[in-house]
């Protein structure tokens, strides 16, 4: 399964990189494979179970770092046909 995220906090000012970094930090320890982007984090997980838990966990640290507001963006591509990955479908399209 593959999912692009973005996690922020709102009221918080302009700069958030403290709380992105955090919430990278927890995709990282995850172990799941990984690609930060610009404007939103996509990650493969197993399954919708260890989406969700690495959104919760994500949405934890942000909490932890003082969020008092927090929006989340969530795509998800579960694809049941064939196989799929973050490069698989990149070199889909280039």
């Amino acid at each position: 399964m593959i999912a692009s995220f973005s996690v922020y906090p709102i009221g918080e000012g302009t700069g958030l990189s403290r709380f992105v970094k955090k919430g990278i930090a927890v995709v990282k320890e995850s172990g799941y494979p990984y690609e930060v982007g610009a404007m939103s984090t996509s990650v493969e997980t197993p399954g919708l179970d260890a989406l969700f838990d690495l959104v919760k966990k994500v949405h934890a640290a942000h909490v932890a770092e003082g969020a008092k507001r927090i929006v989340i963006d969530l795509k998800v591509d579960d694809r049941r046909d064939k196989e799929a990955t973050m490069v698989s479908k990149k070199l889909a399209v280039i």
